[in-house]
């Protein structure tokens, strides 16, 4: 790739020394395979701590009454970001009860203090969850 057709700015920013930047996060396991993570873009620091959605929104669909659900950063005065999960349902639950279900399953730092459920999520063309588009309630803003 030489770059983005007409945003020159953009290819500087993908392209910064010839080598192209796909802003994935992957990890590298003890046998030297590679596994992809997330996307730097998504990663939500809690109070100096590295949260990846993906992790937490696999944890969340293990709950038997979640179809959908969008983990997303939201803005804390002291921690910097606070961990949201926008939820869909498919049965009956209630938010306290999902935000206990992942808590007992991810490290302290890492389960979502405010949980919402959602009719549906935003989706782009393909379908997929397009988290930049998750609107944050008023009542679950720190």
């Amino acid at each position: 790739m030489r770059g983005y057709h007409g945003l020159p700015a953009a290819t500087a920013e993908a392209i910064p020394d010839g080598w192209f930047r796909t802003g994935d996060l992957a990890r590298k396991d003890a046998d030297g395979y590679y596994f992809l993570v997330d996307r730097k873009k998504e990663l939500i620091i809690r109070g100096g701590f590295n949260v990846y959605p993906r992790e937490i929104e696999e944890v969340l669909h293990q709950h038997p009454a979640v179809s959908e659900a969008a983990v997303v950063a939201i803005p804390h005065p002291e921690l910097g970001e606070e961990i949201g999960a926008a939820v869909a349902l498919c049965a009956d639950a209630d938010p306290a009860e999902i935000r206990e279900f992942v808590r007992a399953r991810v490290a302290a730092y890492k389960y979502p203090r405010r949980v919402w459920v959602v009719d549906e999520l935003p989706k782009g063309p393909t379908g997929k969850i397009l988290r930049r588009d998750v609107v944050v309630p008023a009542g679950a803003r720190s």
